[in-house]
Order: structure tokens, then C-alpha cells, then sequence
């Protein structure tokens, strides 16, 4: 299973925002990493710099590679709507995205590896893909054998984060995925027109 397993804090300090999450390392140093990081006179970024960057900060805050990013794109190039909106949308449904937001995991990485060590169930069997993509209506829930997992108790307890487009019972430990979210639904901090103009070139 393809994955990006190289350093974090070096990644989110290249984007100046802590795309992993919380990151004391981040909060130290939040200027660019490099020799010149802390050099406020940079060189001006070309505009394919620009659209590239962001096309990147996008993959990694995901935690999606470059071939599957780019079939995304081409899913969401061919379907009804605007394509940078959608592109979006299919990365929030993403089974190890919405596992992150209902809050089972602190991380997309940690979702991740929940869904492949399959301690996830969809609409109640188990599924170990992290790219499966839910439809509106289905039920995202830890399997029974995986509830008294530590990592998932400590997980749901710190997490405080509400979406209008996710429903969690904290009882049976499971949420359903009532529908794609809309643009500003969405939190993260990405230009996703960028993204469709270089991929547009």
C-alpha cells in the first residue's frame, strides 16, 4: 500500500501550516526549512509554482499519491459541477478521511491504518481500503472486536470537532455519512482552482 512516509514537520513547514496536525516542531519553526528558510527575501514564485504547491499541499493533507490525485481529478473533470469542488468532495469521501473527521482517529495516517488492519466496517462488513469511496447513507463504524482499542476510546474522548454532514452515536460507536459536503463545509485552506488550472495546462 503506497503511502508517503517521509518527514512531516519539514513537509508542513514548506506549506507554512501544520497540514498534519499538531506539530510542536512547526510551532518552533514556521518559516520554510532549506539553508535560506529564514530569509525573508525569497524569490517571487512563478505561477506554475504557485498552482504546483498547492496541488502538493493537497496530496499530502489527504495523504494520496500522485497517480491516484491525478485519477481524481480526471473522475471529477467528467463529472456534473464545478471540478476543483468536486475534486474536494471525493477526497472528504474517502473511507480513512471520514473515519479522521468522525474522529475515531487524531490523524488521516492513523485512519489509514485502522482501515487497513481492518478495524472498520461500512454499512456493517468490514472494509480495508482506505481510497473506498462512501456513498450518502452509508454507516461508518468500528468493528466490535476493535472497540475497547485504547487508541480509538482516547481518540473519540479528545475529539470535539461537528460536521453538518456526519452524524456520530457514541454508544454503538458508529456515524453515518449523510452527504457530500459542500465547499464550505469543507476546512481545509486549499485553492483548489489552482489545482484545476495546472492540471488544465
Amino acid at each position: 500500500m503506497a503511502r508517503y512516509t517521509g518527514p512531516k514537520s519539514k513537509i508542513a513547514r514548506k506549506f507554512g501550516e501544520a497540514i498534519f496536525g499538531d506539530d510542536k516542531s512547526f510551532e518552533k519553526k514556521n518559516y520554510p526549512p532549506g539553508q535560506h528558510g529564514n530569509n525573508r527575501r525569497r524569490g517571487k514564485k512563478s505561477e506554475y509554482a504557485i498552482q504546483l504547491m498547492e496541488k502538493q499541499k493537497a496530496k499530502y493533507t489527504y495523504g494520496i499519491l500522485e497517480r491516484q490525485f491525478r485519477n481524481l481529478f480526471a473522475r471529477a473533470n467528467r463529472s456534473k459541477g464545478v471540478t476543483g469542488e468536486v475534486l474536494l468532495q471525493l477526497c472528504e469521501s474517502r473511507l480513512d478521511n471520514v473515519v479522521y473527521r468522525m474522529g475515531i482517529s487524531t490523524s488521516r495516517s492513523g485512519a489509514r491504518q485502522l482501515v487497513s488492519h481492518r478495524h472498520i466496517t461500512v454499512n456493517g462488513d468490514v472494509v480495508n481500503i482506505p481510497s473506498y469511496s462512501l456513498n450518502p447513507g452509508d454507516v461508518v463504524g468500528v468493528r466490535e472486536k476493535s472497540k475497547s482499542l485504547q487508541t480509538i476510546q482516547d481518540s473519540l474522548s479528545a475529539n470535539s470537532s461537528v460536521y453538518e454532514w456526519i452524524t456520530w452515536n457514541s454508544e454503538k460507536k458508529e456515524g453515518t455519512f449523510v452527504s457530500v459536503p459542500e465547499r464550505m463545509q469543507i476546512p481545509e485552506n486549499i485553492k483548489e482552482q489552482l489545482i484545476v488550472e495546472l492540471y488544465s495546462k
